[in-house]
Parts: structure tokens; sequence; C-alpha cells
């Protein structure tokens, strides 16, 4: 089974219905594992099977249920094409890609037109279909144009010219209703002038409505648009009926007014929703526009767009380094704090790694680039925060349940009013003004708005922060934590230990340190490298050992020069029968200062000890203060042995230490104490620690640390600051306050409203505006978030 995950955009969303709607009809297509649709950012994301089902029947889907999605444009001037036949060749290449709609290859102008589905393909994928058909594309380029702010802001403007026409026709209708109650008779109280001011907002400016409504219904489901749409049209067309009979006693006013006032509402609610999303857009904007290479011996300026792997790039002073690479030549001063949050410029020389969107502070150097496009540590992060703004939390389930058959309910309440003021009370007129007060209120869009829109800004705020949260349900399990779980080589120290202490017995304490440095030449672990770097340091050559093995969680094994070595903990020399008491005291008192005591057998004897300390990190004991004043348990879990654990847990303040604990051992530990019913973060940034990430409720992977800790990780803290694991927390139970406000506020506000506009007591322009402002607190209500700061 070949899974994929696709995001596309969807255009005519209205509410919280219309996006449950298409949720329900992508996932119950076959082949659809997950189907995750976000109405503020209009997309939705789909995990499903190749084999079973391509791009194309899931756009059909979504069209099915009564809404679009939205096609980019994309110009690609290909080289190399020297007849029709390349262009035709060209053409079909691209064309086969799973969600290109359209393909017009000029052989003329040697241009390629793409029409696909946005947000599922890139650039990148055109171009690498072009290159594989044997010619080379480059983008051509508009980089004045953002393709969302461009769509949000023709939005924006349609809606403001709609709202201005919507106004100048409504207020005189309104002024007309105050006229009729003074007993005050001018051209306005004319049922056929209202009719002609009333028509245009009712069918041109309402068309939205209508239109929205059709394609709802059409699909099976029923929206905002729905309610809307039949409101207003009962007022409209019993106003028409009283004119057209000659009563008069009009309504006109109440659709006219409902429809400028839910109009105001959209155009301020998508002002604001513009502005949830504008952490993307900053860390867009880090992104440099051009790169200098060499090609040919010559330096040019070029597109990033056009770096390739390999290519070797010029940075100078001051300027943005462009992609991912490695120096190949000079040195330099970097500023990364776009990526760290770290003031201070880190050297580089040939054979360092720089990143792409960081600045080059003082030197001229060259690097090879290593990382383009969508694979650079920048594209990476924008994803991430991307993914994590496109997911729902689990808290907006029941928002999800609840407007999916909202709108239904409402109809029906709206109808019960009718019939019970008709029928009870005798009155017609105050039937129809109650009923459609019950629909205009009772608009499930603020439900909708709840939480994605904090879930935007808190997952925003955080990796503006250096905090990146893969998705809103690792941001609401975050404020649940009440245990975390330190590990502690890399995570609270350093993970760059030094050899303290060379105790020999038998032999020289060069000839110790040269054994044991060949020994651990070949090992990764940290311990190792740090006897290999103080051998290196003193100058000993260190040859190859004749044989090597290593032996997981307790230390090495070497032959070297006919003599048999084991390097390791206490484990190892009791498994090889190595008698150790006669040094024991010497180990604890090594073990009592924090120190790693590695011991050395010569040939089946104790030969020597090398202590080795690993200092704790600068922020570690204020963090895990800071964790415990929030009243959550602190672990650290360590391979180490219990006495060297405790030194290093006294020193930052921890009291529950888990030693001796091997690495395929720190998932089960994870799993123990999530069984006494605690909830449980990790945090980690080994390979060896995947596992346990996994296995927590919340995996935290420190930055700094491996890919694979990353992948594995629910959180990451770029900076590698313990510091942002309470920021995490603090974040995490900020947003979830907004959420629950929110809620709150959206359920209160449509339970107090549908009895109220149901009993008479709520005029239906009041219950319009009251339905429009609703959406507009809820999205200002989450954009409070911005305002957080890291202390």
């Amino acid at each position: 089974m070949a899974i994929k995950k696709s995001t596309i955009k969807v255009s005519g969303m209205t509410c919280a219905a219309c996006s449950k709607r298409v949720e329900n009809s992508l996932s119950k297509l076959e082949g659809v594992i997950t189907a995750t649709v976000n109405l503020v950012i209009e997309k939705a994301t789909v995990e499903y099977d190749d084999a079973k089902l391509s791009i194309d029947d899931i756009v059909k889907a979504i069209e099915k249920t009564g809404y679009e999605t939205s096609t980019g444009k994309i110009t690609l001037n290909i080289e190399g094409m020297t007849c029709a036949a390349c262009s035709s060749r060209v053409e079909k290449v691209l064309s086969k890609i799973n969600g290109v709609t359209s393909v017009n290859v000029n052989l003329a102008l040697n241009k390629g037109t793409i029409e696909y589905i946005e947000g599922e393909l890139t650039a990148e994928d055109f171009k690498n279909a072009v290159k594989k058909a044997g010619y080379k594309a480059t983008e051509e380029i508009d980089s004045s144009v953002d393709r969302d702010k461009e769509a949000r802001e023709k939005e924006i403007k349609k809606l403001k010219t709609l709202f201005v026409v919507s106004v100048v026709f409504a207020l005189p209708l309104f002024s007309a209703m105050f006229f009729h109650m003074a007993n005050i008779h001018t051209i306005l109280s004319n049922g056929y002038f209202q009719l002609l001011l009333a028509t245009p907002v009712q069918f041109i400016v309402g068309y939205r409505f209508y239109k929205g409504a059709y394609h709802s219904l059409r699909g099976g489901g029923a929206n905002m648009d729905v309610l809307v749409s039949m409101g207003t049209s009962a007022a409209y067309f019993y106003s028409l009926y009283n004119v057209i009979i000659g009563v008069p006693d009009y309504y006109f006013e109440a659709s006219a007014v409902i429809i400028t006032l839910i109009l105001l509402g959209k155009l301020l609610e998508a002002s604001a929703k513009g502005r949830t999303s504008e952490a993307i857009k900053k860390l867009m904007g880090l992104q440099a526009k051009t790169a200098r290479i060499l090609r040919d011996g010559e330096e040019i300026d070029i597109p990033i767009e056009e770096v390739e792997v390999g290519d070797i790039i010029i940075v100078r002073p001051g300027e943005k380094i462009p992609v991912d690479g490695k120096v190949v030549d000079g040195n330099s001063s970097v500023d990364e704090s776009m990526l760290t949050g770290e003031s201070i410029p880190v050297d580089k020389k040939v054979g360092d790694e720089v990143i792409g969107a960081t600045i080059n502070k003082f030197g001229t150097f060259k690097f090879e680039a290593t990382k383009i496009g969508k694979d650079t540590a920048l594209a990476q992060i924008i994803k991430l925060v991307e993914d994590a703004q496109g997911s729902k939390a689990p808290v907006q389930r029941l928002a999800d349940k609840i407007s999916g058959i909202f709108v239904p309910v409402v109809v029906i309440i709206a109808f019960a009013t009718f019939l019970l003021w008709y029928f009870i009370a005798g009155d017609f007129t105050q039937a129809l003004i109650s009923a459609v007060a019950v629909l205009v209120i009772a608009c499930p869009c603020a439900l909708g708005l709840a939480t994605p829109t904090a879930i935007m800004v808190g997952t925003g705020k955080g990796a503006e922060n250096g905090i990146l949260i893969k998705g809103g349900e690792h941001l609401e399990r975050a404020h649940k934590l009440n245990s975390i779980v330190f590990d502690k080589t890399g995570t609270i120290t350093k993970g760059e230990p030094e050899v303290t202490d060379i105790i020999a017995f038998d032999y020289e304490e060069d000839l110790i340190l040269r054994l044991t440095g060949i020994a651990e030449k070949n090992s990764e672990h940290p311990l190792g490298q740090a006897i290999v770097e103080r051998a290196k340091e003193k100058g000993i050559a260190l040859n190859d050992a004749d044989k090597f093995e290593a032996i997981p969680g307790h230390g090495i094994y070497a032959s070297i020069e006919g003599k048999d070595l084991y390097v390791g903990n206490r484990k190892l020399m009791k498994d090889k029968n190595i008698e150790i008491s006669h040094v024991e005291e010497k180990i604890s008192s090594l073990e009592d200062e924090g120190k790693t005591a590695m011991l050395i057998s010569i040939d089946g004897k104790i030969s020597g000890i090398i202590a080795v300390a690993d200092t704790v990190k600068e922020h570690s004991k204020e963090a895990i203060k800071r964790l415990t004043d929030m009243g959550i348990e602190v672990y650290m879990i360590t391979g180490d042995n219990e006495r060297t654990a405790k030194a290093i847990a006294r020193q930052v303040g921890i009291d529950n230490v888990l030693a001796e604990v091997l690495p395929e051992h720190k998932a089960e530990n994870i799993e123990r104490i999530k069984a006494e019913g605690k909830v449980v973060g990790m945090v980690g940034d080994g390979i060896n620690d995947a596992p346990a990430l996994a296995a927590a409720d919340t995996g935290f992977a420190i930055g700094t640390g491996t890919d694979v800790a990353m992948e594995a990780a629910d959180i990451t803290l770029i900076k590698g600051d313990l510091r942002d694991i309470v920021h995490a927390i603090e974040l995490s139970r900020k947003t979830m306050r907004t959420i629950k406000q929110n809620l709150f506020w959206a359920f209160a506000y449509n339970t107090a409203g549908i009895p109220l506009a149901a009993l008479g007591f709520l005029n239906p322009m009041i219950a319009g505006a009251a339905m429009a402002f609703s959406s507009v607190s809820v999205v200002s209500n989450s954009l409070r978030l911005k305002r957080f700061r890291v202390k």
C-alpha cells in the first residue's frame, strides 16, 4: 500500500457545516485513510492509498459536494527543445502528472504553461518531470506575486465593493422603517420604491448566499448560506406579496439590512483571518531571492529557484545565505538567530555546514549547495508549520459534530417557531419575523472558527520563538502534561564530555590512553569520542584496531597489538568475569563527583580507569525549576550508573532518576510511567531516544540533535534550550484557554440566541448583526495570542 498525503485548496466554504460536509464526503471514498478540512485556510489534507485513489478522484468528490478546488498556474522556461516532437513529449510528460488539469507547451517561445490543482503540486515537481524527459526547465518568476495574499486581497476588495453597494441601497430602507414608525409618509414608504431598492441587495449582493446554499444542498448538506438565504428570502417574498396585493406591511429593510450586516461580518472576518497566518509569511520572507554562483569560472546572479545541488555559491559580508550547504573555501561568522534564536554569530570554516536564510556577518566564503528548494531547513520548517496549521485539535471534533447536524436542526426549530406563532397566536407576521430571526441568528460560523484560528496563531507564535509544533493535537496535549522525562546526555548536559581523570594500574597512563583511544576510534559514543579527542590533544598516534565490536549498553571490545581490550561499565566487567572489587572505592569516588568511570581491562585484568564528565547546559537548572513550579513532575533517564546519574540530577534539582536504562528499554520506562495514570512528555536528542519520544504522550526533540529524533517527536525545540519546553507548555495552556473561551461564547451565543429569537424578542436585523459579529469576536479573541511572549 503506497500511502500518499495531498493538500488541496477548497473554495466556497462559509462555515463549519461546509468543512464538515467536505470532510465526510472525502472520508467515505475507498482508499482514504484520513481527511481533514480546515475552514480558516480553506485546505483539505487527505491521506490515501495511491493504488486505490488518484488526486483527480478526490477533486471530483470535493466538487460533487458543492465546493470548488482552486487551480494554480505556472509558466516554465524550457531549454533544449528543437522540434514539435520535443514540445509534444514535454507536454505529454507534464500531462501525466497527477493533479495537472491542462498543459500548453509553446515551441516558438520555449515556454510551458501548466494549470494544476493548487496546494498539491510545486514548481519542483514540474521541473523534475521536464528534466526526466531530457530537457531543462526554470520557473518564470514574478517575485511580487504571493498567490494566497493576492487571492485574499481580491476577496476583501470584492466584499468591500458589495458592502458599499449594499449600504447605499439598505440605508434608505432602514430610514423608511423609522418614518413608518413616526407615521410620516414619503416616497420611501412606497412599496414599489422599496422593492426597487431591496431587489439588487437581495439578488446581486446576496447572490453569494444563494450560490453557496445551492452548492451545499446539491451536495446533500446544509450550511450558513442556507439559513441566510432562507431567512432573507422569506422576508423579501412576503413583502413582495404584500406589495402586489396592496397591503402596506413591508419587511424589505429586514432582508436588506441582514445581508448588509452579514457581509460586514464576512469582510471583518476575512481581514482578521489573513492575520492568523502571518507566521508563515514571516518565515517565507526570510528566504533570499537570488544566489551568486560560479559557472564556468564566472560569477553570475541567478534566482534562488535555479540553484542546483553541487553549485558553488559565493557569499559576501551582510548577505543572506541562499540555500543549505557546506563551506569549501574561506571562513566567516554567521548569524543563525532566525533559526536558533542564538544572537551570537557562529564561526564557520571549511567543512562546516551553513543554513539557507541565515546572514553572513563578516568574511567572504564559498560553499557547495547540498540542499535546495523544499529540502532546505527553512522550507522544512515552513512545511511543518503549514501542516500544523492545517491540522485539527481533538477538541474541535465536538464543534464539528455539532456543526454537522446544526443547520437542519435550526431549520426545524424555525419551522416549528413559525407554526406555533401562527396557529397559537394567530399572527402570521410575528410568526414569519420570529422564524427569520431564528434562521439568521443560528449560524454555526463562530463554532467553525473557534479552534482553527487559535491553532493557527498558536503554532505560528511557536515557530516565531523556535518551537516547532507538528499539529493541533500536540499543541492541545501539551497543556495536560504532568510528568516530563529528560534524557541526560545532550539534553540536560551538553553532550560534549571531556576526560577529567586517567588512572593506570599496571601500565603507563599514556599507554592506557593510546590503547583506549584506538579502541574507541570506531565507536560513535560521545564518551568514547572524548577519549579520542584527549589522545589527539596529546599528540598520540591512533592506529586501527585489529578487531572491534560494540556491546550495546555495556561498552566495547577491541583486539589491539595482540591484547584483548574491554572498555565499559561494571556490567561489562561482571559479564567477562573481570574482578573489580579492589578498585570499587576509586570508581565510587569518581561517580560521586558526577563523573562517568570507564573501566579498562587488558587481557582479562582491570588495568585502568578513565573518568569522563559531561557538563550541564547553561539553562537546564532554571528550566527544571520552572517546570517543577508549574506542578510538573520531572524525571531523568540515562544509561549511566545510579551514582553518576544522581550526581548530575542533584546539580539540576531532579529527584526522580531512572539510571542504567539501556536504549531499547527507554520506551518501556515511558510506558510504565504512563501506566500510573500520568500524562508524560519525553525530551531527547539522539537516535536511541526516538522510540521513547514516540511512546510519550508528547515528544520534545532538541533541534540541535538528530533528524530521526526530530521526526519521531511532536514538538521540536530548534534552539536546544530546555526553557523552551516551559514556553511550549505555556503556549499550549494559553491556546487551549483561548479555544475554550471561543467555544464557550460560540455555544453560549447560539444557546441564548435561538430561544430569544423563537420567543419573538429579537428583531431579525439585530439577530443578523449579532451573528455577523460573533464570528469576528472569535477570530479577534484568537488574535490576542499574538501577544504571547517568551519570558
